[in-house]
């Protein structure tokens, strides 16, 4: 450290030793004296005790004077090198930026939404009653009389379960805008992004950069297990909750008295419809995935995406429900 601060003083003292003439001898200078100084540094950090006793502990200081020489206009170069780096690349490389766009909280109770949920419903229980109902017998006689009776046909019924499902597909998209918020609260702005993300725009930009098809199968896959996690995660938690809710309303609200047996089996099946409800989301999530890449490869990756998405997750519980009846004699 001595040396150097004897090289400081001197540089100080001699303005005159960086002009143009002087630069390269100074070069061929500073050499020496940063060996001299290194050495000087390290035979300080050395007490005199120990030198005396063990030596110079095995360092050893080698000095190199190679005849260093800087070129008159090196330090100029270097500065505008530095300012054409910041000036002009550092338009280039900008960091990137996540805009989310979140929906309102009560959008399911828009004129729109609610319109095209109510229709879906009621055309979901009132068409099977439409379909026309033969009962070929054997007997000549009963076939006329059940064909001469007039039938009744009950309406209450399915309007009954067209309300419920109205008000089941309400609560499950308001449940998602809340874990929405709850994402861009707690989570990170990049994870947010990628929940709230609108997939079928994903996938037209992917398609734009001309990935290989195996790689852009991957990548709307991926993009779209990202994009259906929280809806899937909010029909999973209505289903629970109703479950629950029917749970405790059948002890609370029994006439009889229910003994622990009793208790023992609701409880059972209790955790046997939740365990079948996760099972189907779980398959919902993934053959929704599957499908969307599977749709945005073979077809317009906004449109093959949506389709592939909506057949993925009306198939996926079916094909779940089916193998797990044949192979596993398990009814979900």
């Amino acid at each position: 450290m001595a040396g150097i601060a004897i090289l400081l003083d001197l540089c100080r003292k001699n303005p005159s030793f960086f002009s143009g003439p002087a630069l390269n001898s100074y070069g061929s200078f500073s050499a020496t004296a940063a060996a001299s100084a290194a050495a000087a540094s390290v035979a300080a950090a050395t007490p005199f005790a120990s030198r005396a006793l063990f030596g110079n502990a095995g360092v050893s200081i080698a000095k190199c004077d190679a005849g260093a020489t800087w070129s008159e206009d090196y330090i100029s170069n270097l500065r505008s090198a530095s300012s054409n780096i910041y000036e002009n690349d550092s338009l280039k490389y900008s960091t990137k930026e996540y805009h989310i766009e979140m929906k309102p909280l009560f959008s399911a109770f828009g004129a729109k939404s609610l319109a095209m949920t109510s229709l879906r419903s009621f055309l979901m229980f009132y068409l099977p009653l439409l379909e026309p109902h033969t009962n070929m017998e054997d007997d000549d006689e009963d076939f006329l009389q059940e064909t001469t009776e007039a039938k009744h046909v009950d309406l209450v019924v399915p309007f009954q379960k067209s309300v419920k499902q109205i008000v089941r597909e309400t609560t499950v998209v308001t449940t998602r805008r809340v874990l929405e918020r709850l994402a861009v609260t707690y989570f990170s702005q990049r994870m947010a992004w990628k929940l709230l993300k609108d997939v079928p725009k994903s996938a037209v930009r992917k398609a734009d950069r001309g990935m290989p098809t195996s790689i852009y199968f991957f990548r709307v896959s991926r993009t779209t297990f990202r994009g259906h996690f929280l809806g899937v995660a909010a029909s999973w938690l209505v289903q629970v909750g109703i479950e629950i809710y029917r749970f405790f309303s059948s002890m609370f609200n029994s006439e009889e008295e229910i003994d622990e047996v009793d208790k023992a089996e609701r409880v059972k099946l209790l955790g046997k419809e939740v365990t079948g409800t996760t099972i189907k989301c779980g398959a919902s999530l993934v053959f929704a995935s599957i499908g969307a890449g599977i749709g945005a490869t073979l077809s317009r990756p906004s449109v093959g995406q949506w389709i592939g998405c909506a057949a993925g997750d009306f198939a996926g519980p079916i094909i779940v429900a089916v193998c797990f009846e044949k192979f596993f004699h398990v009814d979900l």
